[in-house]
């Protein structure tokens, strides 16, 4: 574990978590190829993930970059681009009960302590909102959240991680401290963007050292190491 000097990484007002590598795992391949059926279902074009990097991406710019990939003219996409997200969407809610997900370790447990502390926790993931807080009730955790920012109009992490950082200050305060939580460089890089403190965790695709080079406020194996850790200083 590798902590910033001075920073307390449990006492800032609200926390923005990521969901999939951070929160939980998918065992599953429902979310992934709701992505591809549903532009077959309402373009007719057939496209594929492979070649794209989805770790750390949202919904809507891996569907954009899949159609592009694939070739679906432009105009048909943005034409149709909400039917294929709601096809999506619908997809995922008629399976959701074939989702199979694995917390990662401590995260309950953080949940809880942040909790605890009079910490405000919300969501800040590239799935549509519909898909998130599903995974997020298929998993058991839905009762911590009490908002989030999603990917149904924000391509771009950073600006779903500044409209959740807003809702954070609506709720917590104006001057209240935003943290956020994830497990790929995407999330360092989309904080920072918005002035945030950020904890990376090496839950994900991506390793421990490969996440200090991006220099995070806090860089942890997991939740659960960074909870033991502090435990062990109190």
């Amino acid at each position: 574990m590798a902590i910033e000097p001075g920073f307390e990484w449990d006492g800032q007002n609200a926390y923005l978590f990521d969901i999939d590598g951070t929160l939980l795992r998918s065992r599953d391949r429902v979310h992934f190829d709701s992505v591809a059926a549903s532009v077959q279902r309402v373009t007719g074009f057939e496209i594929t993930l492979a070649g794209i990097l989805l770790h750390g991406s949202t919904d809507t710019a891996i569907l954009r970059e899949a159609c592009h990939q694939a070739g679906v003219p432009p105009q048909i996409l943005e034409a149709r681009i909400e039917s294929i997200l709601e096809a999506m969407r619908q997809t995922v809610a008629e399976r959701r009960h074939e989702l199979d997900l694995v917390r990662m370790p401590g995260v309950e447990e953080a949940l809880r302590h942040l909790a605890r502390r009079g910490a405000l926790l919300g969501l800040a993931t590239g799935n549509l909102e519909m898909i998130g807080w599903i995974k997020v009730e298929q998993a058991g955790l839905r009762e911590w959240f009490r908002f989030g920012g999603f990917s149904d109009h924000f391509p771009v992490r950073a600006e779903l991680v500044c409209q959740a950082a807003k809702k954070a200050r609506e709720l917590a305060g104006p001057e209240a401290t935003v943290c956020v939580v994830g497990d790929t460089p995407r999330d360092i890089q989309a904080a920072r963007a918005n002035f945030l403190s950020v904890i990376a965790v090496a839950t994900g695709r991506y390793s421990f050292d490969e996440l200090l080079e991006h220099k995070p406020d806090v860089c942890a194996t997991s939740l659960a190491d960074l909870l033991a850790s502090s435990r062990k200083t109190e």
